[in-house]
């Protein structure tokens, strides 16, 4: 099964961060969201990729290149405009040959592929849909189903009061062919306005709703697994956070520097600072002498935390800069402009 990942997004709710670096590209645990991603891929034996890209394109294929580094074959469909949701996968539809999974590059998950593969196979529907329980059914789109997983309706982010489901769409899917069917025609979006190309589609509005009509059956698989879709700055250090707890696995480096600290490569001042963690270093961080470390905390490669300085809970961006003797409590920093 081949699989694409959705990587064209403009991240708007997470500037100043993706000004100049697109959504996928933010960082959790000093790694893109979308080398987590692709990780997990090529872990579950997706090694035919395909990644919309639009906004900072070249950040993406610097950073991945042909995918070889990363275990898989990646190629790239460039959209000169945005497309939507939907739209963006029927214009790399060529690349599909039967049934292919479409995900997020811009959300974290540890979500069993293969689990979620052998559910949509069983039911032999058209679509599946990844959903996951929410306690506040407001911040999402909700996903309403019969007994038997099959999919009955939807709500967009409904007040809890009013929902009919809880199971939030995780935005990864898996689709049969022959959903390209069942696209609007050129210029025929729901949500087609002034400006859109005509080969704009989403999969809210256009392509789910028309398979209701039409009553062909498509399935929701409900997963435990971790979902975070990243729409915030508070959601993105939270991954940050998560990833260090453990509640998702993103690979921290195996041996720890000290109990709870992870150091990516070489950092100056290790032993002079005061550090409890959970607390990962990148690599080319300098820490002055008796600065205050406090975790969950993650430091990008090349940050400088002046002598003591103290920071805890937060996530510092690459070459992000604390000055001597100043503190900072939660949050995120970014790199200090030249």
């Amino acid at each position: 099964m081949r699989a694409m990942v959705l990587a064209a997004g403009l991240g708007t709710r997470l500037r100043p961060v993706t000004r100049a670096v697109p959504k996928p590209m933010v960082p959790v645990l000093n790694r893109p969201v979308m080398e987590h991603i692709v990780r997990l891929l090529a872990g579950h034996g997706f090694t035919e990729v395909i990644a919309n890209i639009h906004w900072y394109p070249e950040v993406i294929k610097d950073h991945f290149g042909d995918g070889s580094g990363f275990g898989i074959d990646l190629t790239y469909s460039f959209e000169e405009e945005l497309l939507g949701t939907a739209g963006g996968v029927r214009f790399a539809s060529h690349f599909f040959e039967d049934d292919f999974l479409v995900i997020s590059g811009d959300a974290m998950t540890d979500i069993d592929l293969a689990e979620m593969r052998e559910f949509h196979r069983a039911h032999g529907g058209i679509a599946t849909l990844a959903t996951r329980r929410v306690a506040d059914t407001s911040e999402f789109g909700v996903v309403i189903t019969d007994e038997a997983g099959r999919i009955q309706g939807f709500q967009e982010k409904p007040d809890p009061a009013e929902a009919l489901s809880d199971l939030a769409n995780c935005g990864i899917y898996m689709f049969n062919r022959d959903i390209f069917d069942h696209f609007p025609g050129p210029g025929k979006s729901k949500l087609a306005a002034p400006g859109h190309p005509e080969g704009f589609a989403d999969w809210a509005y256009d392509v789910f709703p028309r398979l209701l009509d039409l009553g062909i059956g498509f399935y929701a698989h409900e997963t435990e697994a971790y979902w975070n879709d990243i729409g915030t700055i508070g959601e993105l250090v939270q991954s940050n956070f998560d990833g260090l707890s453990g509640e998702v696995d993103l690979g921290l480096p195996e041996k720890e520097a000290l109990p709870g600290v992870w150091v990516e490569g070489a950092v100056e001042g290790l032993e002079g600072a005061e550090i409890d963690g959970p607390v990962l270093i990148g690599d080319g961080a300098r820490i002055g002498e008796g600065a205050q470390l406090v975790g969950p905390l993650v430091l990008g490669a090349g940050c400088s935390i002046g002598a003591g300085a103290g920071v805890r809970e937060a996530v510092l961006l690459d070459r992000a800069s604390l000055e001597r003797g100043a503190f900072l409590a939660g949050g995120l920093l970014g790199p200090t402009r030249d």
